[in-house]
């Protein structure tokens, strides 16, 4: 999928863990791995505003674009951990 969602990145910068983030959004922890999982098909704009309210960033910090090259290598890369 050409879209990474960068959560895991924000959540260690301010040292937050995923069940505090989940309560002061208001998602479930399962629903939080799904989209650090990268297995969310969408997100509601009102998800995302609670989510750069809660860790203080723009849209642009969680969500990244990448061509199907790149995803193709991250995929790679993590399947060889």
């Amino acid at each position: 999928m050409p879209i990474v969602v960068r959560i895991d990145v924000e959540l260690a910068r301010r040292k937050m863990s995923v069940g505090e983030f989940a309560e002061r959004v208001g998602l479930t922890p399962a629903n939080v791995a799904v989209l650090k999982n990268g297995r969310a098909k969408a997100v509601r704009f009102s998800t995302l505003e609670a989510m750069c309210r809660v860790l203080e960033c723009q849209p642009g910090d969680l969500l990244e674009w990448v061509d199907d090259e790149q995803a193709a290598g991250r995929l790679d890369h993590e399947a060889s951990r």
